[in-house]
């Protein structure tokens, strides 16, 4: 089980911008976030691949979010710009030792997972 630890979660302006982080105890193959807003059901947003650092997007979020990760460091970063008052939510970092990022993007899981971090956007 591989520890997760995010932060970077805020109050922001809609058009505005966050830069979400997310701490991993040790290494995984695919890393990701998920997120959930209230009455909703948790849904995928960005996941990135150890090897190739290939990238996967959810349509809502694609042209807007930017996910990367540092290797050396077990950490990977959500940059949000042009944030919308639906993107608010609870987002949820995500880490898999064995499935890629591809495979958490259309299995929609992962195997290890933080405590979340609110992201709110005012209208």
């Amino acid at each position: 089980q591989i520890q997760l630890v995010e932060s970077g979660g805020s109050l922001v302006q809609a058009g505005g911008s966050l830069r979400l982080s997310c701490a991993a105890s040790g290494r995984s193959n695919g890393m990701g976030w998920f997120r959930q807003a209230p009455g909703k059901e948790r849904e995928f947003v960005a996941a990135i691949s150890y090897i190739g650092g290939g990238t996967y997007y959810a349509e809502s979020v694609e042209g807007r979010f930017t996910i990367s990760r540092d290797n050396a460091k077990n950490t990977v970063y959500l940059q949000m710009d042009g944030l919308k008052p639906e993107d608010t939510a609870v987002y949820y970092c995500a880490a898999d030792l064995f499935r890629s990022a591809q495979q958490m993007s259309s299995l929609k899981t992962a195997g290890s997972w933080g405590q979340g971090t609110q992201v709110t956007v005012s209208p």
